[in-house]
């Protein structure tokens, strides 16, 4: 298991566009959100124990802001040749063991993963209401074993601030967790560096 930290986009990038498969077999698309004030796109997958860590807190924070208006959509870009675990039909096993309350995509091809620029799992991106860059980083300082609070409180700090109409916080730590396992020949160049 490679442990990385997120690549820490520039703020003010725009959200790339997707349309992606839940784990319904609904296709759900960026613009689907385009009525929620902020969007959060969280890169996770189903055997990551930074994930594990942290999703059941994700789901509870995720069901804390959806009545105000924030969109939540996480999606899985990891190889499910080489991690059956994180194959789609697993997907489905883990929304519900997760309590996940908003869709679950699978991105199969990795271009996704690639346009966001994700590289581990856990990693977040919040966008205001026009769809730039306001937040990427860690949900908490929680790592499995560490002992710090797993409440999600840069996340829940990050929207807080959206949601009053006030700037985010630009000092912002970021994420780590298992490398997206990348299929052979498609890790980006952003993944080495």
């Amino acid at each position: 298991m490679a442990l990385i930290p997120s690549t820490m986009v520039p703020l003010g990038t725009p959200a790339p566009d997707f349309r992606l498969p839940d784990t319904d077999g609904r296709l759900v698309s960026l613009s689907d959100f385009a009525q929620s004030p902020v969007l959060v796109v969280a890169f996770l997958c189903n055997h990551c124990p930074y994930v594990k860590h942290i999703r059941h807190s994700f789901a509870q924070l995720a069901r804390d802001y959806q009545p105000q208006g924030v969109a939540v959509v996480a999606i899985n870009s990891n190889d499910p040749v080489f991690y059956p675990e994180d194959s789609k039909e697993k997907m489905a096993e883990e929304k519900q063991t997760a309590g996940y309350c908003f869709p679950y995509l699978f991105d199969e091809t990795q271009a996704v993963a690639q346009a966001y620029q994700a590289a581990c799992t856990p990693d977040f991106f919040v966008y205001d209401q026009h769809r730039c860059l306001i937040y990427r980083g860690q949900m908490d300082a929680s790592r499995p074993g560490n002992g710090k609070p797993n409440n999600g409180g840069d996340l829940r700090a990050a929207l807080d601030a959206a949601l009053a109409g006030q700037p985010v916080r630009r000092e912002q730590i970021p994420s780590m967790g298992c490398n997206i396992k990348w299929k052979p020949g498609r890790e980006p160049a952003y993944n080495s560096r």
